[in-house]
């Protein structure tokens, strides 16, 4: 059984070699993730290898530009890492000098003054916490109150209840969309948003045929999330950064709501964050991680990520192997009970939505084997992708970053062909196509979606139900 939910792994020293790329694709990884946020030099030789084991085994891999937006880090440290002990007085402070075991760059002037007595600053995805005790012109004393701190090259900061308004893209960012660009992204991540408007911002910069990924990790975002949601193509549940603004306890009634509402809008969803944090030491998951993973399949994400588990874990083969394995299982228990995970979508009086959920309930049918959908935009195969169909979607677009782009959605099986150009051409596209794909055999009944006329996006509003071989 191939597993219908997508794996994102985050391209790192780990998995740079030619060959432990294409042995991660091999076991289950669908798109890689660059991570704007650490130095990316000599990242175009190793979307050049990406793109050679793309033609080499004839599936379409999908690349992902994540920007670092206003997420606040800290600067440098001597030796990549310093302890710091426990009620141990700390500084941060705007001085652009490398940190060591007494002070450390906090390159955000604005933020240092607005800082108060008793403000908690947190370190490394919250692991670490610091207490405000004086604050001085250009920077602030804190006492460390974490036992076992290592202070790292650029991690995040966090400062809890302290409000600060993000709406424009930074400067690093624009830059990095331009490189993203340069480098074939299918998508850009934007970090760090708190409501729709870096999302229009962002839309103004790239290419038409690529989609936006908003990550959704704070308060506010999730208090504008039905505007997000509807501006944007994807989600990202970024737990990491989600936990440590709203509570740890409150992530996963907040997980189950926001996948439930991109399903009603028929917005795909990425589960991001510790999903095999322990595997980046050890060849082996725990329990309660693979229960994470399973979680999130149960309750509709499209794909899920691995993040430093990839990046620089000691096992990332077996990380991906584990994640492709709880995937499968689940989705096969799934498709045991479909009719406890059949999803809600919404079809607001749009008439191309409701078109293609007719096609959900024709291609339930267990003698339909295949959806195929010619998508110029990707529009027709994100919504086709949300119905979670019973039979496998084949997508067919001429742009082969389209083809890339809608290669990380569930369920999804991305071919990049030549545009129809008539009824009679899409039907012999069609059959071509069929010939090439082994689960489907004579006499098998495949459904064909696409848009009159051909090569106009977002039209899909012709439905045909074939019977092969005849």
């Amino acid at each position: 059984m191939e597993k219908k939910a997508k794996i994102i792994a985050t391209l790192g020293p780990a998995i740079h070699s030619e060959s432990k790329l294409k042995q991660l694709v091999s076991l289950g990884v669908d798109a890689f993730r660059i991570n704007f946020s650490h130095n990316t030099n000599g990242i175009s030789k190793i979307i050049t290898r990406i793109r050679k084991i793309e033609r080499n085994i004839n599936k379409k891999i999908s690349l992902i530009g994540d920007l670092q937006g206003v997420k606040l880090r800290v600067g440098k440290i001597e030796n990549g890492s310093q302890i710091i002990k426990f009620n141990q007085t700390y500084i941060f402070d705007n001085k652009n000098e490398l940190g060591n075991n007494n002070r450390i760059r906090f390159p955000y002037p604005k933020i240092l003054k607005k800082l108060k007595k008793g403000n908690k600053i947190l370190i490394d995805d919250g692991k670490f916490t610091f207490v405000v005790t004086k604050k001085l012109l250009n920077s602030v004393i804190t006492v460390c109150k974490s036992q076992n701190c290592y202070m790292k090259n650029n991690k995040s900061v966090h400062i809890q209840n302290l409000d600060i308004a993000f709406n424009k893209l930074t400067k690093k960012d624009k830059k990095d969309i331009k490189t993203a660009i340069k480098l074939g992204c299918n998508w850009i991540a934007l970090s760090y948003i708190q409501n729709e408007k870096l999302i229009y911002e962002a839309r103004k910069l790239i290419r038409k045929d690529m989609g936006i990924i908003s990550k959704i990790e704070n308060k506010h975002a999730l208090k504008n999330i039905t505007k997000i949601i509807k501006a944007t193509d994807s989600i990202m549940i970024a737990r990491g950064d989600l936990a440590i603004d709203i509570g740890h306890s409150e992530v996963p009634k907040v997980q189950l709501s926001l996948i439930k509402k991109c399903s009603q809008f028929s917005k795909s969803v990425i589960v991001a964050t510790q999903m095999l944090e322990s595997m980046i030491e050890n060849n082996t998951a725990t329990r309660a991680e693979i229960n994470d993973i399973a979680t999130a399949i149960f309750q509709g994400a499209d794909t899920v990520m691995l993040s430093a588990e990839a990046a620089i874990g000691k096992f990332p083969s077996q990380a991906v192997s584990t994640m492709t394995e709880t995937i499968v299982s689940t989705e096969k228990y799934k498709k045991e009970h479909i009719e406890d995970f059949k999803n809600s979508i919404i079809s607001n009086r749009d008439p191309v939505k409701s078109i293609l959920l007719s096609v959900k309930d024709i291609a339930y049918n267990t003698d339909v084997k295949a959806i195929i959908v010619f998508s110029n935009s990707g529009k027709s195969a994100k919504l086709v992708s949300a119905m979670r169909p019973a039979a496998k979607i084949v997508t067919i677009s001429p742009n082969i970053n389209v083809s890339r782009q809608v290669s990380l959605l569930w369920g999804v099986q991305s071919i990049n062909s030549r545009d129809a150009n008539g009824w009679k051409d899409m039907m012999s596209i069609s059959k071509e196509i069929i010939k090439k794909l082994k689960f489907i055999k004579k006499n098998d009944f495949v459904v064909i979606t696409a848009g009159l006329p051909f090569g106009k996006a977002g039209m899909t509003n012709m439905i045909r139900l074939y019977k092969v071989g005849t």
